[in-house]
């Protein structure tokens, strides 16, 4: 794995069309990045040629990843880069860590809402469905039947999905107490098929013993 990553940062690989190779910093950010992330867009602010380096030697960070026991896509369609956590056997990474019963509850419903953006025809061209966070809360409501967090704790488990690629948050409307929400590609991942159906079928359990 050292000699791939050598052979990346010496040009030995042909580099991005239009582009110098990447140096160990660049290479080594872009490695930092999707393990923070999880999820990281052509868009992504602030991670510099993180995206493009990614999905140019995409075979390099399949093996590296590999290694850590996540699986390294790319979506070129949603112009975004990912990593895919196993959902069977004991982990001991931080992208693992098990979620609290309000981020699970935050999560299920931002997976429904872009299902139902999707469902709507309200997804735009980049893949993004709209919302707020009282869209969210009602969800949690209607979904789970749960009361969703404050708007507070709400908002701080918004930002710990958006870090990971999930989202976008816009700028919170003080009259009205509400934040509009960019749900993205990445929600699939971070929510995918079989861990729905574990959560639903969770909620479907304490609604009936409720």
């Amino acid at each position: 794995m050292l000699e791939a990553f050598r052979a990346i940062v010496d040009g030995d690989e042909p580099p991005p069309p239009g582009a110098r190779a990447p140096d160990e910093t660049e290479l080594t950010r872009a490695l930092q990045v999707l393990l923070k992330s999880q999820c990281v867009y052509a868009g992504t602010p602030g991670i510099g040629r993180s995206y493009e380096i990614a999905r140019h030697y995409a075979p390099f960070f399949q093996s590296y990843f590999s290694c850590l026991g996540y699986g390294f896509e790319v979506s070129h369609r949603d112009q975004m880069v990912f990593l895919r956590v196993p959902t069977d056997g004991v982990r001991h990474d931080g992208q693992a860590e098990r979620l609290r019963k309000d981020e699970t509850l935050v999560l299920l419903a931002l997976r429904l809402a872009y299902e139902e953006g999707l469902r709507d025809h309200r997804v735009t061209t980049e893949g993004v469905v709209e919302c707020t966070t009282d869209d969210i809360a009602e969800s949690i409501r209607t979904a789970a039947r749960s009361d969703p967090p404050e708007e507070t704790r709400l908002t701080e488990i918004l930002r710990l999905f958006a870090r990971k690629g999930a989202l976008r948050l816009g700028e919170r409307d003080k009259a009205e107490r509400i934040t509009p929400l960019m749900v993205l590609p990445g929600i699939a991942v971070l929510s995918p098929d079989a861990w729905m159906d574990q959560v639903r079928a969770w909620a479907s359990r304490g609604e009936d013993e409720g």
